[in-house]
């Protein structure tokens, strides 16, 4: 009756956890009778600390909302296209987050530029690190939506906090003015306090045109590409090399 109690009460607690480790020991007692009272509550509390690490990283990783669960160990490095282990290897320490640079993966098409970027951002989230992802053009619409409902200023405070910002598929769609502001607002916010990662099909080359306003597009650059880290990335697409259609599957 004790132990239903105890327990009742640490899940009260929201010590689900311990609650199960302790319920584990009472209903095994033959598997922990031989250790000491200190050792079977440090067991307890590793499980509690253990569980509340899962949930924190199932939180960071749901709130990130990568468009593909994509992770680090399963890049392909087997395909030519610029990629080098030894760069990625440099990126996934995390030392690049903790120093607020940010990077910039350029490259044709299916060349795995939004792949990378998921894998960097699922590996920053098992850091510890707030991600999230967004394709520019959807950014930019919540962006205008917020300018109509009142919730700019909210909008732009999230995307703050975020340790790692991704957007996605970058210069795809010309911007009306209140996107390049709203643009330089978030850098603004993120310069030297955050990273940011940025996937474009558009070399950098072709950024400050791209954004057709020099002031703007000074303030923003220099803002976001002084501080980053820069991959460029080649080849052919990486969905045409590992399709699984043949000749035979097509339809006709």
């Amino acid at each position: 009756m004790l132990e239903t109690q105890s327990l009742q009460q640490l899940r009260q607690l929201k010590l689900t956890g311990l609650a199960d480790a302790l319920e584990m020991q009472f209903n095994q007692p033959n598997t922990y009778d031989g250790l000491s009272f200190v050792e079977r509550i440090g067991l307890a509390v590793q499980q509690e600390v253990t569980s509340r690490n899962d949930k924190r990283l199932q939180r960071l990783l749901k709130a990130a909302r990568f468009k593909t669960p994509a992770r680090l160990e399963d890049v392909d490095y087997s395909h030519s296209r610029g990629l080098k282990q030894s760069t990625v290897a440099g990126l996934q320490n995390s030392d690049w987050i903790t120093r607020n640079q940010n990077l910039v993966i350029t490259g044709p098409t299916g060349c795995g530029k939004t792949y990378l970027a998921c894998a960097l951002g699922h590996h920053a989230c098992h850091q510890g690190y707030r991600v999230r992802y967004y394709r520019a053009t959807r950014l930019f619409e919540q962006l205008t939506i917020s300018h109509g409902d009142g919730s700019y200023l909210k909008l732009l405070a999230q995307i703050a906090k975020m340790d790692v910002l991704i957007i996605d598929d970058w210069g795809l769609e010309p911007l009306a003015q209140s996107q390049k502001n709203d643009l330089l607002e978030i850098m603004e916010d993120r310069h030297n306090s955050k990273s940011t990662i940025f996937t474009s099909q558009l070399p950098l080359t072709k950024w400050h045109e791209f954004i057709d306003d020099p002031t703007l597009a000074d303030a923003t650059l220099d803002r976001l590409l002084h501080n980053a880290h820069k991959l460029k990335l080649k080849g052919e697409s990486m969905r045409k090399l590992l399709t699984t259609l043949t000749e035979g599957d097509h339809l006709t």
